[in-house]
């Protein structure tokens, strides 16, 4: 049942809030707490059928045990409590500072904290606070009613600023190993490049020096060729040529002949006479041996040429003698033609005696042994 209460002065204003109190307008008469609400005295209690008061109305006053007021004090007053024992569970582990404080603070803070209720005893925090009998738990506690953030142990809350530094650490090792790696990948990049770049310098270098190497080795075993082929063909027109027989003197005109008789010769003839200039080259008749040259009496300045099979032939009335010893090979020239001795004028007088013995016709020895003459 509702219940009135008429007081003189009562304004005709009404509690918008619910509250029993005066809305704006009205006047509080005396004995009324600064609250709003009246001292404590007796409230005549009117009811529905005495009819309405005649100054106005307002609401009965609500109970209040039980109200937002007092909850959301109770909850500031835990968190704070929680908030406190966090942070005095997260210095455990720190020396204590010693903080002086005057008398009078103390006695307030005592006062204070005596008039606070025990965090444990505070809905939804005395679960945050481990229990004096139980030792801490390194698990995290999440209380979902009070809030979302999750609260970590002392060894938890200690470790992590360890653990990023750790992490931040290990990264730059991370990176600083990576950075090492590509550097080391680079420079053993670069160093095989400019290795083989060497290599293939060198192999070219190698490969230039092999081909000169070559070109000289053709061009000695050309040249090589070259002077053996000469050789052999010096060797051939030489061994043709002392195979063969020539005529002694060139430009000549054959006048005494082989046993022809006369004034000069006591019993013929013994040679043939080759008329020429004087000083027309002599020539050897065949490849032999200078055995003698010099003056001989009557045949004048003489060389005598002996040849392989022992036969000698006589060069007769030399002007000069320019071969006079040694070997002669076919056509060199060993004498000139004079007219020294027992003679009439220039010209050659040549003997061939086959084995030094007798004279022989020089003119049918030449011509077998195909001599041009």
């Amino acid at each position: 049942m509702a219940s009135y209460r008429s007081e003189p002065g009562y304004g005709h204003g009404y509690d918008d809030y619910g509250y029993d109190g005066y809305a704006s307008g009205g006047h509080a008469p005396e004995g009324y707490a600064p609250t709003g609400y009246a001292a404590e005295e007796p409230v005549d209690e009117v009811l529905p059928e005495d009819g309405l008061p005649s100054r106005g109305r307002r609401r009965l006053p609500r109970q209040r045990g039980g109200s937002m007021a007092r909850s959301g004090a109770v909850l500031g007053v835990g968190v704070f409590a929680a908030v406190g024992a966090g942070s005095m569970a997260t210095a455990q582990e720190k020396p204590p500072v010693a903080i002086s404080m005057p008398d009078q603070v103390d006695t307030v803070a005592n006062r204070i904290s005596a008039q606070l209720p025990d965090a444990e005893s505070l809905p939804g925090v005395g679960d945050l606070i481990p229990s004096k009998e139980e030792p801490a738990s390194d698990t995290v506690v999440t209380t979902a009613p009070l809030t979302q953030v999750s609260y970590a142990s002392d060894t938890d809350s200690a470790n992590q600023p360890a653990d990023s530094g750790e992490a931040l650490r290990a990264r730059i090792l991370e990176q600083a190993e990576q950075q090492q790696a590509e550097a080391d990948a680079s420079a053993r990049a670069a160093a095989e490049a400019e290795a083989a770049q060497q290599a293939a310098e060198e192999a070219a270098e190698a490969k230039a020096q092999e081909e000169e190497r070559q070109r000289r080795l053709e061009e000695e075993r050309r040249r090589k060729a070259e002077e053996e082929a000469r050789r052999k063909a010096e060797e051939e027109r030489l061994a043709k040529l002392a195979a063969s027989y020539v005529a002694p003197v060139a430009n000549y005109t054959l006048t005494s002949t082989f046993g022809e008789s006369g004034d000069m010769w006591a019993a013929g003839h013994t040679g043939q006479d080759f008329a020429a200039s004087t000083g027309t080259p002599v020539k050897a008749v065949h490849g032999g041996t200078i055995t003698e040259a010099g003056w001989a009496g009557s045949y004048g300045y003489r060389i005598v040429l002996t040849l392989e099979d022992g036969t000698e032939v006589w060069y007769c009335h030399l002007s000069s003698i320019i071969q006079s010893s040694g070997e002669v090979t076919t056509g060199d020239v060993i004498g000139r033609v004079g007219a020294t001795g027992n003679v009439t004028g220039p010209h050659l007088h040549l003997e061939v005696r086959p084995g030094g013995g007798d004279a022989v016709d020089p003119l049918a020895w030449l011509r077998n042994n195909g001599a041009p003459v």
